[in-house]
């Protein structure tokens, strides 16, 4: 019999394991679709925030993304030379930086409408149970950041 010890430290019993793979099984469902539309899944989740809400400063976008300007400032850069986003320093203060959508970072949300179906139909959930995990997920990503 094992040890609750031994059980406890099973890989199949993490939380974090279980997140973990399945944020790389969903990357990869999402990649073929993000190909088509020459985003990565970072810069579509930068994208999705700016569909949102165009005008967001880089440090609004950094906490909507839970990414420090590090890991944003090179994913930013990517899309304003694939012409999707501008970016523009404050008069009133150089440190911040607001992003605004271009033309065709604007259309090129009708094109990634379709992506949200393909996840659910490639999930095989139902649209209240994503509805449900995608919550549960949040509430505990909130937890954790307490």
């Amino acid at each position: 019999m094992p040890h609750k010890i031994d059980v406890m430290l099973q890989l199949d019993n993490q939380l974090c394991f279980a997140l973990y793979s399945t944020s790389l099984a969903m990357t990869k469902v999402y990649k073929p679709h993000l190909d088509e539309l020459g985003l990565t899944y970072p810069q579509y989740l930068a994208m999705l925030a700016l569909w949102e809400r165009d005008g967001l400063m880089v440090s609004e976008l950094g906490e909507r993304l839970h990414l420090d300007s590090g890991t944003l400032t090179p994913l930013l850069k990517r899309l304003e030379t694939s012409g999707l986003i501008t970016r523009i320093r404050a008069v009133e203060d150089e440190r911040r930086v607001h992003i605004s959508l271009t033309a065709a970072g604007r259309k090129l949300k009708a094109r990634a409408a379709r992506i949200p179906a393909c996840i659910l139909s490639a999930s095989q959930c139902s649209v209240s149970e994503l509805i449900d995990l995608t919550q549960q997920v949040q509430a505990l990503r909130q937890r954790l950041a307490a």
